[in-house]
């Protein structure tokens, strides 16, 4: 009696063990697979795009467009990203942020990566297309820019920056044409402000991230004597610059309010300054501390565009 009360809690035992083994295989995947996407990323891209659709629809949207804008991008943003370790599998083994990536570090097939681009690229494509032909084709664009232009060229020019900077200002455009079916001064406005703002942007996590470029072969950031250039400050600032007048344009067309223009160029003269003192400095605090505030910029320009 008593050995076969064993056996059966031996057998539960087995159960219980082999469900377990499951259920992290599951897990395993859907880590994979959000790696692979660029999970923060995306979402990232995500929210800027639906932003985008709640002040062109000044807040009169429903939530199946919400729910279709923020699937769609997502798809697609994870393609653009998916395909983006499928060339650089063999690159990222050389950085120490990346070697982990399921590529780089052999843990997954490349025909597997490419077979999940393929269809998240196809449905989310799909998806936006439901909006308007416009919105579908834009989220097409971006795809090709950063997979297959932006991609490639980062190992031969620091001109990759300029063409990266477009797919990563369309979401916030797309967000725009999927509420308003065309291309309108905000659209068109929106789209310049979160292109120039990827400059600063992106040569901060450059400068943070420069040996570990360098060991892999990208050129993203320019040299100077082995080191890099110091023109990426200046020329940071520069760029915030450009959106002054950007921001005055969307004001003088009554697009926005006088209240948001006011906490936009506070925020970009914040902005500015901080670029200043990176440029002063040229150091990794003051790159982080530019890094840092680059990433608040856009959401609080998005989010008072959408209050006031």
């Amino acid at each position: 009696m008593l050995k076969r009360h064993q056996s059966t809690l031996d057998n539960f035992d087995q159960h219980i063990t082999a469900e377990q083994t499951i259920t992290l295989k599951r897990r395993s995947i859907i880590s994979e697979f959000a790696a692979l996407s660029k999970m923060r990323l995306s979402l990232t891209v995500v929210f800027t795009s639906v932003l985008g659709l709640l002040i062109a629809s000044k807040g009169n949207v429903n939530a199946v467009s919400l729910l279709l804008l923020s699937i769609g991008g997502f798809l697609i943003t994870a393609a653009a990203n998916t395909i983006n370790q499928v060339l650089e599998k063999d690159y990222d083994r050389l950085m120490s942020r990346t070697e982990d990536r399921p590529l780089a570090a052999g843990r997954m097939k490349i025909s597997d990566a490419v077979l999940f681009a393929g269809i998240t690229c196809l449905i989310g494509t799909t998806i936006l297309s439901t909006f308007n032909p416009l919105t579908g084709v834009l989220g097409m664009i971006s795809f090709i820019l950063y997979s297959f232009v932006y991609t490639p060229l980062k190992r031969y020019s620091p001109a990759a920056v300029a063409v990266g900077a477009v797919p990563g200002a369309l979401p916030v455009l797309i967000g725009c044409t999927a509420a308003q079916g065309n291309l309108t001064w905000l659209a068109i406005g929106l789209f310049f402000i979160q292109f120039f703002w990827q400059f600063p942007h992106f040569w901060s996590i450059g400068y943070l991230g420069f040996d570990d470029y360098k060991k892999a072969g990208f050129k993203l950031i320019p040299e100077k004597n082995g080191g890099i250039d110091r023109s990426i400050a200046i020329n940071g600032m520069f760029y915030i610059a450009l959106i002054i007048p950007v921001l005055y344009g969307l004001f003088r067309l009554s697009i926005i309010e006088l209240p948001a223009l006011l906490v936009a160029l506070l925020t970009t003269s914040a902005f500015m300054y901080v670029a200043h003192r990176f440029d002063k400095e040229f150091d990794r605090k003051s790159a982080l501390r530019l890094m840092f505030f680059s990433f608040f910029y856009i959401p609080i320009l998005l989010i008072s565009f959408l209050i006031f």
